[in-house]
């Protein structure tokens, strides 16, 4: 692969997803590619990059944006954002009117354990029908997944509590599915956050956990601003752990003791 194809390659990814390829990652191509390039009878990258310059290639656009988008999800991940949301959903809950639905955003929802893990917590706290949990992603492909609701015995065993996966998941083979109950309580769609996030509405919650990593810091700003945006004033970012607001925005303050865990400037804090 020349350095020009891997810099069409690069571009494109970055202007259509915010994700920011480094030459660090010039291995991934070939292996992510592959198919892609087979199913186009392409010999190369360089012909690949050569049909990206050419008009009418959106659909081939973004099938390499997908391709290249990591897509690592698992249920309850890194544990502690759940523990705090299990906290934080009563309080919440009690600041609304009876009626009114609590919104959470799982964005880049991968194949949808983030956002169905917000679900069982709810539910384990009476609040399932109050919430409404929106899951989005880039991929086409892992949203249909996520709406379809079924995990291998891999993924379930994957930081999935046995008690959750006997109430809220049944059997089908090898395969796990998710309740109708729960999966009432989660809609996914495709989206971008790149993109005008308007749409979506206002969230009491959101999380936007393990995708900053990837931009470069004037994407991560704009990205949080759109958030800051769309979060209601006491409501709650979640954010990885290796993921921080810190010289990016001043829209969001940390929540004492908490990592990764932020508050909108608007208010003085939400105790943990």
């Amino acid at each position: 692969m020349s350095t020009a194809a891997f810099e069409v390659i690069a571009a494109l990814v970055r202007l259509r997803s915010g994700i920011v390829l480094g030459t660090d990652k010039a291995y991934m191509l070939d292996t992510r590619l592959g198919g892609l390039m087979r199913e186009n009878r392409l010999a190369n990258l360089d012909a690949l990059a050569a049909k990206l310059r050419a008009p009418g290639n959106e659909h081939l656009a973004a099938a390499v944006t997908e391709a290249l988008t990591t897509n690592e999800s698992f249920f309850f991940r890194d544990g502690k954002p759940f523990d705090h949301l299990r906290r934080i959903l009563p309080r919440l809950a009690a600041a609304r009117p009876a009626m009114q639905r609590l919104r959470v955003l799982s964005a880049a929802c991968s194949t949808g354990q983030e956002a169905y893990s917000i679900a069982m917590v709810a539910d384990s706290l009476g609040l399932g029908a109050r919430l409404e949990v929106l899951g989005t992603d880039l991929s086409q492909e892992v949203v249909r997944r996520a709406r379809e609701g079924v995990y291998s015995q891999f993924e379930v065993q994957r930081g999935l509590p046995v008690q959750m996966l006997v109430k809220h998941f049944r059997q089908e083979g090898s395969q796990w599915r998710i309740s109708p109950a729960l999966r009432a309580m989660v809609r996914f769609e495709t989206g971008n956050l790149l993109a005008d996030l308007r749409p979506l509405g206002s969230f009491d919650i959101i999380f936007c956990r393990n995708v900053l990593i990837y931009f470069d810091a004037p994407t991560k700003t704009r990205v949080l601003s759109a958030l800051a945006d769309r979060l209601m004033p006491d409501g709650v970012l979640y954010l990885g752990g290796a993921e921080t607001v810190l010289g990016l925005t001043d829209r969001f303050a940390t929540i004492e003791g908490e990592r990764g865990v932020y508050a909108p400037v608007t208010r003085l804090a939400l105790a943990g």
